[in-house]
């Protein structure tokens, strides 16, 4: 779902009766990695909301910025992206159980109701996120 926004604030503002829940979540990654400067991002068929840029070499070897964090409203549901490895597992697999009554793929979590998604548990998964790369250790997974 492409929604056309300059900021995050006003994309936020486009998403209707998600615009609550967005909000929660956004406020709940700033606060748990606040290292990750929050910014719009154009990716694949949609823009989102992105936390902390990275550079990476995609499959053809082309260098792209890309988020580690990022959240975006899409047509049935509302979508966590954790590009972010762990022990050699994406973080939001390696966490499924944790996150509460959501839909996981591999650096996804899907869900339709903020109260779907375990927020005291993604606020402990995400502080950690932060004090790894805070130490300088390389997370990003895509």
């Amino acid at each position: 779902m492409r929604i056309e926004a300059a900021n995050p604030d006003e994309y936020f503002s486009k998403t209707d009766d998600r615009e609550a829940a967005l909000r929660t979540v956004d406020e709940l990654i700033r606060e748990s990695a606040p290292s990750l400067e929050r910014t719009m991002v154009s990716g694949m068929a949609m823009n989102m909301v992105g936390y902390g840029l990275f550079t990476y070499k995609n499959s053809s070897g082309k260098e792209q910025e890309w988020p580690v964090l990022a959240l975006a409203n899409q047509k049935n549901y509302m979508s966590l992206y954790v590009c972010a490895l762990e022990d050699g597992e994406y973080v939001a697999e390696k966490h499924k159980a944790e996150l509460g009554k959501v839909s996981v793929g591999k650096s996804c979590v899907r869900f339709k109701k903020l109260e779907d998604l375990n927020l005291n548990n993604l606020a402990q998964i995400l502080q950690t996120l932060e004090k790894r790369i805070k130490n300088g250790e390389a997370v990003y997974g895509l």
